[in-house]
């Protein structure tokens, strides 16, 4: 099941017409106007049967909901996942591999102060 957050939604809110590009650029985190341009320009390319793929998607996507993000580094974030979830989970990794390597450190300052503490530890190990 794909959480809320890793799906594609028509953004009514920040659209013109239905919010399929606005969408598209909350999706992927590219500027909706660069989103637009692409849009007009396959007009052009495809002698206007584009239109009708943007009705589609337009009727086939889901409303945005409104408090889908609390911030915007939450949206960022959300963003890096849906186009690299392998470099997010690498980030967050390494996030997780820093905070335990100066839990350590921590650890290793009061241990090493403190005898009876690091009796008690060793205790429990």
């Amino acid at each position: 099941m794909n959480s809320p957050r890793t799906t594609l939604y028509r953004d009514k809110h920040n659209g013109k017409l239905m919010g399929v590009c606005a969408g598209i650029a909350d999706y992927t985190g590219v500027d909706v106007f660069w989103i637009r341009l692409i849009a007009i320009g396959s007009l052009f390319v495809t002698s206007g049967s584009s239109i009708f793929a943007y009705f589609i998607a337009g009727f086939l996507l889901n409303k945005k909901p409104p408090y889908l993000y609390r911030d915007e580094s939450e949206k960022k974030y959300w963003q890096g996942v849906r186009q690299s979830p392998r470099r997010t989970a690498r980030e967050i990794k390494a996030s997780f591999r820093d905070i335990d390597r100066r839990l350590a450190a921590v650890e290793a300052h009061y241990v090493s102060s403190n005898p009876r503490l690091t009796a008690e530890i060793e205790r429990l190990r």
